[in-house]
């Protein structure tokens, strides 16, 4: 369809990398159609945000459309760590197979977490030929990982089994990756890709600068996470170089 020149040429599904992971958060069957109809191709992972499976009543009918269009689903981090700290780990497992998942998300930005177990985690879900996203980084601006931290929690993380690493930033887009007012920490992320391969990392960032920063760094061909339902042809064109925000980084 596209007959422009100098169109960067996008990985097609199923990606290994140039993911985009969209946040549903609790819209309806309608919206979730409509968003099939007009961005399915550009979709590869839908995260049900926090705990919204656990009180949407669509819950099912949702997960079977995505399905359809060959869309990795997973619940919320969140989710994960409510039960694992109510001592719940296989209530939870109960709970991905009740819903037919074969993706998780397992983070512990909000609770404390030995490590190592965190690693035990990934490690078993893993070996059930379950796709295993893990997060890194906090919940909170009030604690700061150093460079070297990330990039140690990465590393044991993609060797317990992740697929892939999510670089923490939350659907807010200010803490962890971020600065309060949104602001790309660039050292932090710079450091962390001299010891971890690019196409490893899920970097959410929901506002559109964030989006910008990471395409001009990475390419078009970047993962990006948390990105609104209404935000995924938009940021199709961003990676294309069909915005202002990018225009000329791919013009020869």
């Amino acid at each position: 369809m596209i007959e422009l020149q100098n169109i960067p040429e996008r990985t097609i599904k199923p990606r290994e990398k140039g993911l985009t992971m969209v946040m549903d958060k609790g819209i309806s069957t309608v919206e979730a159609e409509g968003l099939m109809e007009t961005s399915e191709g550009f979709i590869d992972i839908i995260k049900f945000g926090f705990g919204t499976s656990l009180i949407s009543k669509n819950i099912s009918k949702k997960i079977k459309l995505y399905k359809k269009h060959n869309i990795k689903i997973y619940l919320g981090g969140t989710l994960f760590e409510a039960y694992i700290a109510r001592n719940l780990f296989t209530e939870y497992c109960n709970l991905i197979k009740e819903l037919e998942l074969n993706t998780v998300e397992i983070s512990d930005g909000s609770i404390k977490m030995d490590h190592n177990k965190k690693c035990e985690y990934i490690n078993q879900l893993a070996n059930q030929n379950i796709t295993v996203f893990s997060e890194v980084g906090y919940k909170s601006s009030n604690k700061i990982l150093a460079p070297s931290k990330w990039i140690e929690l990465m590393a044991k993380e993609l060797e317990a089994g992740s697929w892939k690493v999510i670089a923490e930033a939350r659907e807010s887009g200010n803490v962890g990756l971020y600065r309060s007012g949104g602001e790309v920490r660039s050292d932090l992320i710079e450091e962390i890709l001299t010891k971890i391969p690019k196409e490893k990392i899920l970097w959410e960032a929901p506002k559109k600068q964030q989006q910008v920063f990471f395409i001009k760094l990475l390419g078009p061909n970047v993962n990006l996470g948390n990105i609104g339902t209404n935000d995924v042809i938009p940021l199709e064109c961003l990676r294309l170089g069909l915005r202002g925000d990018t225009f000329f980084n791919f013009m020869k």
